[in-house]
This record gives C-alpha cells, structure tokens and sequence, in this order.
C-alpha cells in the first residue's frame, strides 16, 4: 500500500501526529484536566485517530484500507466541527486541541492532512 512516495509520506506525517498528540493529550491530561476537559478530551481523541490512521496505512491490504479510510474521514469531520466550535464558543475551549482553529497551531496539517489521505487512498484503491 506504500509503494509510492506519497504513501510514505502520508504514513510518516501520521506516525508524527499520533506521537505529538498522544503526548499532549497525556500531559493535558494528567496535569490540568480540569481546566479544559473537552478541549483535553478532544486531543485525546485525535490521538486515537491518528493511531488508527497510521497503524491502516502500515497494515494495508483490506482491513488497513478499511481502518485508514474510516480514520482520515473521522479526522476530516473532527477537525471541521472543532474548527468550527472552537472559533465560534471560545468559552468551550479555553485551551487549545490538535484540531482547535482547523489545526492552526499545527500549521493547518489537521485539515489539509485527512484530504490528501483520503485522496491518496481513492487514488490507489485496488482495481478490478
């Protein structure tokens, strides 16, 4: 599934990702969770897609197709309904997450990220 460039790619900024917000989130978590639980617990959340993206795109095959596929369009909804409420309820979050602002503090990777994953992934599908 990762012959190409692209692949190893998308794979690696994943793997980065699921790193950089799993350590967040377990930090957030651990040390001030009670001033931001939603914005804390939404990190967390990335955290596991971010996992499931990487751990689809390393498997391959169906069943990594499957879960890479469900990941990056989780990620792509998450990232736009956070996006949205963290702008428009600023009170909801008083802290930041990976997806707060459509990304913005990540450089927007959130949401370019699952669009061209979800590209890649439309682009090698297996042929009949």
């Amino acid at each position: 599934m990762l012959r190409t460039g692209l692949g190893r790619v998308l794979l690696f900024v994943y793997g980065l990702f699921a790193l950089s917000a799993s350590g967040r989130a377990s930090v957030q978590i651990a040390t001030k969770f009670s001033d931001a639980p939603l914005a804390y617990l939404l990190s967390a959340l990335a955290a596991v897609v971010y996992l499931a993206a990487t751990f689809g795109l390393a498997t391959g095959g169906r069943r990594g197709r499957l879960i890479a596929l469900t990941s990056c369009s989780i990620e792509l909804v998450g990232v736009l309904a956070v996006g949205t409420l963290s702008l428009s309820d600023q009170a909801a979050f008083p802290d930041a997450t990976v997806w707060s602002d459509y990304g913005s503090g990540y450089g927007y990777v959130p949401l370019v990220l699952p669009v061209i994953g979800l590209w890649w992934l439309w682009h090698n599908r297996p042929r009949p």
